[in-house]
This record gives C-alpha cells, sequence and structure tokens, in this order.
C-alpha cells in the first residue's frame, strides 16, 4: 500500500531525521511530545527521557537517519508515518546500522504536531 505523504507530514519526518542526526537534545526534544515513547525489538518501550539521557551522554549517536515513506493517514488531531528506514551512528562506541520498519504517530496539540510513538521493527533482508 502506497500513499501520497501529505506535505506537512513530510516536513514533520524530515525535521524529525535531521534533529536524530544533530544528536542535540533540545532539537530533538522540540519534535517529540513530553510523554512520547520509543518501542525497539530489543528493549520495548523507552521513554523520552530515556532515549534523550543516551543522546546526552554520548551514548548513542546518530551520523544517517532517511525513511521512505510507504503509507501515511491523518485522521483529525492524530497522524501517523510508516516507512522503510536505515540509520548509521555509535552505540557505546561501537559502529551501528539498522534497517527497519519505522511507524511515527503524531498528535497535534494546540496547534502543533509532535512525535507521541516511535515504533521499529527490523527489516526482513
Amino acid at each position: 500500500m502506497t500513499e501520497l505523504l501529505p506535505p506537512f507530514l513530510l516536513a514533520l519526518e524530515d525535521a524529525f531525521n535531521a534533529a536524530m542526526i544533530s544528536n542535540d537534545v533540545e532539537q530533538i526534544a522540540a519534535c517529540i511530545s513530553d510523554d512520547w515513547v520509543l518501542v525497539t525489538p530489543e528493549s520495548g518501550p523507552l521513554s523520552r527521557a530515556t532515549i534523550l539521557g543516551v543522546i546526552e551522554s554520548g551514548a548513542l549517536t546518530h551520523a544517517t537517519m532517511r525513511k521512505q515513506a510507504v503509507c501515511a493517514k491523518v485522521m483529525g488531531d492524530v497522524a501517523y508515518v510508516t516507512g522503510r528506514g536505515q540509520n548509521t551512528g555509535t552505540f557505546r562506541g561501537a559502529p551501528l546500522s539498522a534497517d527497519e520498519w519505522i511507524t511515527d504517530v503524531y498528535q497535534r496539540l494546540d496547534g502543533v504536531w509532535r512525535c507521541v510513538l516511535t515504533h521499529l521493527t527490523p527489516a526482513q533482508r
């Protein structure tokens, strides 16, 4: 299923990716809600505070991050984007790279869209 990505969702995804590769927690925090959750295959649900802390400490860095959206939908003040993503960086000094399916769920609150949930699933190679 391939649907055209609404331009504002493309801008949100681009900003989120740019923030992540900046490794700047303030830029990342501007893209996510206070209660944002990252669901990973390795650790399950992780809080905003946990992820921002790991990035701020330098234990996790991102050098590249991109996503090819394959479906998106806006439902009032909630929207999602699912796509195939690749990223590179380091974790605790060791190189990392990922090829995964990513779903970002956004919510509009007081006119501002922020990501409230990111769910990662490894892509089959």
